[in-house]
């Protein structure tokens, strides 16, 4: 259920359902992952419609929104590799 028409979108700009990436998208670059972050926050489309829309499981998308939270855009920046590099060394170091 959309209770918006439009939202602020990650850079400061107005979206709207239309400027949402298209549902086929293979490369989530950083602003494409920020938009359906800030369309979902926003009430522009409900978490399930995105996660059905982007074929994104749900705890794919809550990890964009954390990264978001954590590191603000650049956050989204870290692969799955880097983290689980970073994990190791923290063990590691330990």
């Amino acid at each position: 259920m959309v209770e918006t028409d439009s939202v602020v979108g990650p850079t400061g700009e107005q979206l709207t359902l239309k400027d949402l990436p298209p549902k086929d998208t293979k490369r989530w670059v950083v602003r494409r992952k920020a938009e359906v972050v800030a369309a979902v926050r926003g009430g522009l489309l409900s978490l399930e419609d995105a996660c059905r829309k982007y074929t994104l499981s749900v705890e794919e998308f809550l990890s964009w929104q954390r990264a978001i939270d954590e590191d603000g855009l650049l956050g989204l920046r870290t692969t799955r590799v880097q983290d689980y590099r970073q994990d190791k060394s923290k063990i590691q170091n330990h």
